[in-house]
């Protein structure tokens, strides 16, 4: 990334955006006026909008520790990072594996100011940052690959961005490309926002948003959402409600519009 503009001065703060609506319901202080009004109005529509966030940052934690703890793996590209908050991905693995490596990815200018300040790994291992785009896959390897050894097992985290891929095949296929140039023994953590028919006011939520907000983003079924996982190994149990995925013990697990799951590359 070149350091000849200023992130800040392209930041659009008449409209709300979803990294800062998302920062306001996970109890951040990164959002404006236009943002928290508009997170308001959602919550209204869809009252539970508060926990699928919540639950959907607390699945990152628990899959990044079975990654890291378990699984062994010690490279991470997380793409569509969000803005910094607690227990993000390098913090989690490297709290278990100091010499982690993570490269995160993102193309939102408040997310970069936030991210050149905040995401500062320990001396052993090595965080980095990228401003590009989900869809500019060969852009997104090239810089990963100057940081991480894409000869060993990396986890690739999607949490909640290919939904703002609107195409359903053009979004399958940037998902298959990345995991295309991962070595066997990747894993592939993703979570994506759910068309439910015992969700109905999650609808109206997100109709609301694609009035309002930027950048638009696709609703899938949980059917279409288990279709990332095609070619992978899908660990249990399977792509769930990100608040059952392996909660912990006495954590709350009710069911939220927010389906992950974790899958590795044979």
């Amino acid at each position: 990334m070149t350091e000849t503009t200023d992130p800040r001065a392209l930041i659009d703060s008449s409209r709300p955006h979803t990294a800062r609506i998302w920062n306001y319901w996970t109890g951040g202080k990164d959002y404006y006026p236009v943002d928290r009004e508009a997170g308001d109005r959602i919550r209204e529509l869809h009252p539970g909008i508060g926990d699928y966030a919540r639950a959907d940052r607390l699945f990152l934690g628990r899959a990044v520790r079975h990654l890291a703890q378990d699984a062994g793996i010690r490279q991470f590209l997380d793409v569509g990072t969000g803005l910094p908050s607690a227990d993000n991905t390098h913090e989690v693995a490297q709290r278990i594996a100091p010499e982690s490596r993570v490269v995160y990815v993102d193309n939102d200018p408040l997310v970069l100011t936030h991210a050149r300040a905040l995401l500062v790994g320990t001396p052993e291992g090595r965080t980095d940052y990228l401003d590009a785009d989900l869809r500019d896959v060969d852009a997104i390897l090239a810089a990963a690959a100057k940081t991480l050894d894409l000869d060993r097992p990396v986890g690739l985290m999607l949490l909640g961005v290919v939904i703002f891929v609107e195409d359903d095949e053009q979004s399958y296929a940037v998902v298959r490309r990345l995991l295309d140039a991962l070595a066997p023994g990747s894993h592939l953590v993703l979570s994506h926002t759910v068309r439910h028919p015992d969700m109905p006011d999650v609808d109206a939520a997100v109709a609301f948003w694609n009035e309002n907000g930027t950048p638009k983003l696709t609703q899938r079924t949980p059917e279409a959402v288990t279709r990332y996982f095609d070619g992978l190994e899908l660990l249990e149990p399977g792509v769930v409600s990100c608040s059952r995925w392996r909660p912990d013990a006495g954590a709350p697990a009710g069911e939220v519009a927010m389906y992950g799951g974790v899958g590795r590359k044979p």
